[in-house]
C-alpha cells in the first residue's frame, strides 16, 4: 500500500507544480486518475497513451511541446528508461501494475509494499486529492474491478447510481447506472487522441454525473454525439457475443469480427461475469497480429501469459486475473498451445 506520508508527498508535488504534464492510460482508471489530479489543481495538460500502455522515448516530443515543470505518469505499466533519461524535470509515476526498476523517477506503486495490493490508480488519486470528487473516484476504481470502501458511503448517498444491494464491481459494471457511466468513459477513449483530450476537458467540468447520463447540457450532448458511433458498434457486437455458448472446455475462446475499434477488454469483462468458472479469451486480428483480452475469476493467468509469450514476437501483461496479450499471427497457434497446456 501507499503510506500517508507517500500520499502527502505526491500531493505536495502536485501543489508545487505550475505547468504539469499528465500521461495517462487508455482506460477509465487512467482517465479518472487524470481527471482527479487535474481537477484538484486546475492546471496542466493531459496526454492519453492510445496505441499501447508503454511510455516510450518518442513521447519526449510532448515534453518538448508543453515544457512542463513536473510530469505525472498515471496507470501506465511500462515507462522506458530512454524516456526518463531525456527528461530534466521531476517525474512522478503512480501505478498499480507489476513493479519495475527505473532510474530518474519518483515511483509510487502499492505492490512494492504488498505484492497483493494492486488497488487501482484512481483509488490513490482519490486519496491524493483529499477525496473531493467521489463520483469520479468510484467510477474509476470500480471500472478496474475493485470495489473500494468509500463506495459504500457513495452508494448510500447515490442509490440510483449505485444501489446499496450491490457489493461487487462486476455487479456494478453490468447492473447499475454507474456501469452506464463506465461504458460512456470507455467509449470516450475510443476516439482519436485529440477528441479524447477535448472530451476530457468537458468531463472535468461536470459536477453531477446525472448531467452526463441525461444529456441535459450542451457539453454532455456533445460527448454523446462524439461517442455515438462507437457506442452503437459496441452494442451491436455485445448482442452477438452475448449469444455465444461456451463448450465444456475450461478455456472459452471468442473470436471477434473485424471492427474499427477494439472491444476485447469490454467483452471479456462481461463474459467472465457471465461465465465465472471459465477462463475467457477474447481474440481479434489487428493487421498481422492477434490481440487478446484474457480473464479468469480463479486462475492466476498473468504468469501463464508471460510463460506462453516467451520467445515469441509479442507482448503480454496486466494483473493476476486480467491480462492483455498480442502475438504475431503466424505464432498464435504456438502461443495458444502453450497457454492451454498450462490450464489443464
Amino acid at each position: 500500500m501507499l503510506s500517508t506520508k507517500q500520499i502527502e508527498e505526491i500531493r505536495g508535488y502536485l501543489k508545487k507544480s505550475e505547468n504539469p504534464l499528465f500521461f495517462f492510460d487508455d482506460d477509465p482508471d487512467g482517465l479518472c486518475s487524470y481527471l482527479l489530479l487535474k481537477k484538484y489543481i486546475d492546471k496542466g495538460k493531459g496526454v492519453v497513451l492510445k496505441t499501447k500502455p508503454i511510455l516510450e522515448e518518442g513521447f519526449y516530443m510532448k515534453v518538448q511541446e508543453y515544457n512542463p515543470d513536473y510530469i505525472f505518469i498515471l496507470d501506465i505499466p511500462i515507462v522506458d528508461q530512454e524516456f526518463l533519461d531525456k527528461v530534466s524535470v521531476p517525474v512522478i509515476w503512480l501505478d498499480h501494475h507489476k513493479p519495475l526498476e527505473r532510474k530518474g523517477v519518483k515511483y509510487f506503486n502499492p505492490m512494492l509494499g504488498d505484492k497483493k495490493d494492486n488497488r487501482p490508480t484512481t483509488y490513490w488519486a482519490h486519496k491524493i486529492t483529499e477525496e473531493k470528487y467521489p463520483w469520479l473516484a468510484v467510477l474509476g476504481t470500480i471500472s478496474d474491478w475493485y470495489y473500494p470502501t468509500f463506495a459504500k458511503e457513495f452508494s448510500k448517498q447515490n442509490p440510483k447510481l449505485l444501489p446499496t444491494k450491490i457489493k461487487k464491481p462486476d455487479e456494478a459494471i453490468f447492473n447499475s447506472k454507474l456501469g452506464e457511466l463506465i461504458t460512456i468513459f470507455s467509449m470516450v477513449l475510443k476516439n482519436a487522441t485529440s477528441k479524447v483530450h477535448r472530451m476530457a476537458s468537458l468531463l472535468i467540468k461536470i459536477e453531477d454525473p446525472w448531467e452526463l447520463l441525461e444529456k441535459e447540457t450542451p457539453r454532455s450532448k456533445f460527448i454523446h454525439r462524439e461517442i455515438s458511433k462507437h457506442m452503437n458498434e459496441y452494442k451491436e457486437l455485445f448482442k452477438k457475443m452475448d449469444k455465444e455458448k461456451p463448450t465444456k472446455d475450461k478455456l472459452f475462446q471468442i473470436y471477434l469480427p473485424p471492427t474499427k475499434n477494439s472491444f476485447t477488454s469490454l467483452i471479456s469483462n462481461y463474459l467472465i461475469y457471465k461465465h465465472p468458472k471459465k477462463i475467457i479469451m477474447v481474440i481479434r486480428q489487428n493487421e498481422d497480429k492477434i490481440i487478446m483480452s484474457i480473464r479468469s475469476a480463479t486462475t492466476k493467468i498473468a504468469p501463464i501469459v508471460a510463460e506462453s509469450i516467451e520467445g515469441l514476437d509479442g507482448f503480454g501483461g496486466g494483473h493476476d486475473f486480467a491480462c492483455g496479450a498480442g502475438v504475431a499471427k503466424d505464432q498464435f497457434k504456438e502461443f495458444l498451445e502453450r497457454f492451454q497446456s498450462q490450464i489443464i
